[in-house]
């Protein structure tokens, strides 16, 4: 059961599959900062305020003495749009990655017809043949 274990988590498939998730993990953190820092404060300029903290407030909360407000119901949209922007950009460069390596993949060949040997009818009259000498 360990050998087989081994054999298939050494496949190459699965080596590549995880090499991939930990560059896409690295490559979302990269994402992320990019619209978190660069993105949504623009996007936060229309809205005069900071994009990230966009929230329809269903109820109110209380403010307590440190000014921590407690009780608030809200929707947090301003987060929301961020995530899809985010799954947009990675999703976006991952098609051109897609796009780039299935067009740097050499077109295959068709393999060279194998020689068409005789017939079925051919070598019967040649085993005919034979048995008539």
């Amino acid at each position: 059961m360990l050998k087989e274990f081994k054999d298939f988590a050494m496949k190459g498939n699965l080596v590549d599959i995880a090499v991939g998730f930990v560059m896409g993990a690295a490559f979302n953190k990269v994402v992320a900062s990019f619209t978190g820092g660069i993105v949504s404060p623009l996007i936060g300029l229309l809205f005069n305020a900071d994009f990230k903290d966009l929230k329809y407030v269903i109820t109110e909360g209380v403010a307590d003495e440190a000014g921590k407000v407690t009780g608030e119901v809200a929707v947090m949209y301003g987060e929301f749009l961020t995530n899809v922007i985010d799954f947009i950009i990675v999703a976006f460069v991952m098609f051109m990655i897609v796009k780039a390596v299935n067009a740097m993949k050499k077109k295959e060949e068709p393999a060279p017809e194998a020689p068409k040997g005789p017939s079925q009818e051919e070598l019967l009259a040649e085993i005919r043949d034979l048995l008539k000498k």
